[in-house]
C-alpha cells in the first residue's frame, strides 16, 4: 500500500460526505489534491492541500473547509491528532501501528515492494543514447544512457509498459562522411601514405582497426574505384562495426535496448512521405520565405523559397523547413517521420533523453508531434548536461583512441557500471556533472554510490549475524512488530513506507535522481540507527535472550535491505553482500 495515495482516497471520502450533508457543492474537482510528508516532522505524519485547492470552486474560505473536514478525518481510526496550520494545510499524525503494518507490507512484497499500478499498463516509449554511429560512446553518452535506462526501469515499476528504444542516425552527411573516413583508413590498411587527415573527417585511431578490417575481407577491390561504388560499402561496414561496438559497451553498462530504429530504412520505407502527407492533409505546409536569424547573418544563409512546416501553429517561435535546396529531406523532416512512426506503432507517450546542445530543437519537434498526432502525442524530452571528468581537481583525458572525447568504455574500465550507473544518477539530469574518479571510489559517506550500497552490505551482515546466533530469519512478516518502539526505529518505519510515493512521484515527474537522494537518506538513517545501536546494547538488532525483539528488529533490518535493493534494481546497479 502506498500510504499517501491511500489518505487521498480518505480525504476524498470525507469530502464526499460533505457534498452530501451540502457542506460542500457538487461537482469539486479533486484531481489536485496530494498527501505528503510535512517538510518538518514535528508537524505530524501527512500533509494534505485539500481546503487550498477547493476553495476557490467551493466559494469557501481555506480553512472553513479545513476545520470540517479535519473533523472527519479524526473519525478514521488511524488518525490519532490533526491541526490546521497556515491558511488551511491538514496536518495529521498517525497511530504507531498504522505505520508498522506499512512495514508488514514491505516484508511480504520483498523486492516488489514499490511496484505500483499507476501506469495501468499504458504505453511508453523510452528513446535514449541513439548517439550517431561515427565513433565509440563517450561519457557524454553514458549520462543519457543512465537516464534513459533507470527512467524506463522506473515507470516499469509504476506499472507502465515501457519500451526502450535507440534510434540509429545512419542516413545524411555524417554518415557518408563516415563511409569516406574509413576508405581513407582502407587505403592506409593496404600501405597507402593518407598524409594529414582532412577537415572535416573523423580523425579517432578507432577507424584505422575499421579500415584493416575492410582490407583484410576485400584486399584492393575497392582501391581506384569511383566513390559511387565504394562509399556504401564503406559507410554500411564501418556502421555494423561501430553499432557492434556501441552495443556491446551498452550491455557493459547494464543497458538492454529493447528497439533499434534505423533512419534509413525509415526514409527508404517512406515514412517521411507519410508524415509529409498528414501535414499537408491538414494544411501545415506551404512555400514562403523565411526571415534570416537575429543578428548577424549566416554565411550559408539561403533567401529562397523553401517548403515549410507551420511550426508556430504549435508554439514554435518559426516556421520550419522540410526540404533543402537539392530537393532532399531535412534532418528534421526525418525526425518529424520517426516519432510519427512512434505514434503509428502505439505510442502516444514518448520520452526523448538528448543531449543538452540540442536544447534548441525542443520546440519544433514538440509542435511536430502535436501535429502529426492531431494533439493525441504527449513528447518529454529530458536534456542532459555536459560531464566531466576529474581526479584530484584536474580534468582527465581518458582516450587517444577517440580523438578528442573520453570514451564510456575508458570510463567503465576505470570504475565499473555500477559506480558508474549510480554516480549518474546523483544529479539531476540537467544540471551540469563532474564525474570525480576519486569521490566515486573512496570509502565514505561522500561517496552516495559507497555510502548506499554499505547500508546493504549492512543489512545482510546483521542477518549473518542472527543466523549465527541461531535465531531464524524465516517469515519475519509475521514477527511482533509492536516491539519496536523506539523513536528511531519508527522513524526508519515511516522512512521505509515512504517508497511507493517515492516510485510514483518520480516516475510521474520523469526524474529517476530522486530515488537516489532517496536511498541516500535511507541509508544515513539505517547507519545512524547502527550507531545508536553499537553505543546502546539496547538497541542492538540481535539481543540475547529475547528473540521475539530480535526478529521485530530483523523485520526492520531485512526492509531497509529489500528497499535499498528494489532502488538499486530500479538503477541497474547489482546490491553488494558485503563489503571488502
Amino acid at each position: 500500500m502506498n500510504p499517501y495515495r491511500h489518505f487521498i482516497g480518505e480525504v476524498e471520502s470525507a469530502l464526499r460526505a460533505m457534498q452530501a450533508a451540502d457542506e460542500l457543492p457538487q461537482p469539486l474537482d479533486f484531481s489536485a489534491i496530494t498527501a505528503e510528508p510535512p517538510r518538518d516532522p514535528a508537524h505530524g505524519d501527512i500533509a494534505t492541500n485539500a481546503a487550498m485547492v477547493l476553495a476557490k470552486a467551493a466559494r469557501k474560505k481555506p480553512r472553513d473547509i479545513a476545520e470540517a473536514l479535519l473533523a472527519r478525518l479524526k473519525a478514521n481510526p488511524d488518525v490519532v491528532e490533526g491541526a490546521v496550520a497556515g491558511p488551511g494545510f491538514i496536518n495529521l499524525k498517525l497511530r504507531d501501528g498504522f505505520w508498522r503494518e506499512r512495514l508488514r507490507d514491505c516484508l511480504k512484497a520483498g523486492l516488489a515492494y514499490g511496484d505500483s499500478q499507476m501506469g495501468a499498463g499504458q504505453k511508453v516509449n523510452v528513446e535514449y543514447v541513439s548517439a550517431n554511429p561515427t565513433g565509440p560512446l563517450t561519457v557524454a553518452h553514458a549520462r543519457g544512457a543512465v537516464v534513459g535506462d533507470a527512467l524506463a526501469n522506473l515507470l516499469l515499476k509504476a506499472g507502465y509498459d515501457v519500451t526502450k528504444e535507440y534510434y540509429i542516425n545512419d542516413a545524411g552527411a555524417q554518415v557518408d562522411t563516415l563511409g569516406r573516413s574509413t576508405y581513407l583508413r582502407y587505403k592506409e590498411a593496404l600501405g597507402e601514405k593518407i598524409g594529414d587527415i582532412p577537415e572535416g573527417f573523423y580523425p579517432g585511431e578507432y577507424l584505422k582497426e575499421v579500415g584493416a578490417a575492410i582490407a583484410t575481407r576485400d584486399g584492393a577491390r575497392w582501391i581506384d574505384k569511383p566513390e559511387a561504388d565504394w562509399l556504401p560499402e564503406m559507410r554500411s561496414f564501418a556502421i555494423d562495426i561501430l553499432m557492434a561496438g556501441i552495443k556491446a559497451d551498452l550491455e557493459t553498462l547494464g543497458v538492454k535496448i529493447d528497439v533499434y530504429s534505423s533512419e534509413r530504412a525509415l526514409v527508404e520505407g517512406g515514412a517521411v512521405d507519410r508524415a509529409f502527407d498528414e501535414l499537408t492533409r491538414q494544411g501545415l505546409i506551404y512555400q514562403g520565405r523565411l526571415e534570416p536569424p537575429k543578428g548577424k547573418k549566416p554565411d550559408d544563409w539561403e533567401d529562397r523559397e523553401q517548403t515549410l512546416f507551420r511550426a508556430t501553429k504549435f508554439g514554435d517561435e518559426v516556421d520550419r523547413p522540410l526540404k533543402k535546396s537539392d530537393g532532399g529531406w531535412t534532418y528534421f523532416a526525418n525526425d518529424i517521420a520517426y516519432h510519427h512512426d512512434k505514434f503509428r506503432r502505439g505510442f502516444a507517450d514518448m520520452i526523448d533523453i538528448w543531449g543538452a546542445d540540442h536544447g534548441g530543437y525542443v520546440k519544433r519537434l514538440r509542435a511536430a508531434v502535436s501535429a502529426t498526432t492531431g494533439g493525441k502525442g504527449q513528447l518529454d524530452i529530458k536534456l542532459c548536461q555536459l560531464v566531466r571528468v576529474m581526479k584530484n581537481g584536474e580534468l582527465v583525458r581518458m582516450s587517444k583512441r577517440a580523438g578528442t572525447f573520453e570514451t564510456l568504455r575508458d570510463l567503465l574500465d576505470e570504475v565499473g557500471p555500477d559506480v558508474v550507473r549510480f554516480t549518474m544518477l546523483t544529479r539531476k539530469n540537467d544540471a551540469p556533472f563532474d564525474f570525480d574518479l576519486v569521490k566515486a571510489t573512496e570509502q565514505s559517506r561522500d561517496n552516495p554510490v559507497w555510502y548506499v550500497q554499505y547500508g546493504h552490505a549492512r543489512t545482510r551482515s546483521v542477518m549473518r549475524q542472527a543466523n549465527a546466533a541461531g535465531i531464524s530469519a524465516e517469515g519475519l512478516e509475521s514477527a511482533v512488530l509492536d516491539r519496536l518502539d523506539d523513536a528511531g526505529e519508527l522513524a526508519l518505519v515511516r522512512l521505509i513506507a515512504q517508497w511507493p510515493r517515492q516510485v510514483e512521484a518520480a516516475a510521474t515527474a520523469h526524474e529517476p535522481h530522486r530515488i537516489a537522494f532517496y536511498l541516500y537518506d535511507l541509508a544515513a538513517a539505517f547507519h545512524a540507527h547502527w550507531n545508536r545501536g553499537r553505543d546502546e546494547p539496547s538497541l542492538r538488532f540481535v539481543v540475547e535472550g529475547d528473540p521475539e525483539l530480535s526478529r521485530a528488529r530483523l523485520a526492520l533490518v531485512q526492509a531497509v535491505g529489500f528497499v535499498i535493493g528494489s532502488g538499486l534494481k530500479v538503477f541497474g546497479v547489482t546490491p553488494v553482500e558485503e563489503m571488502r
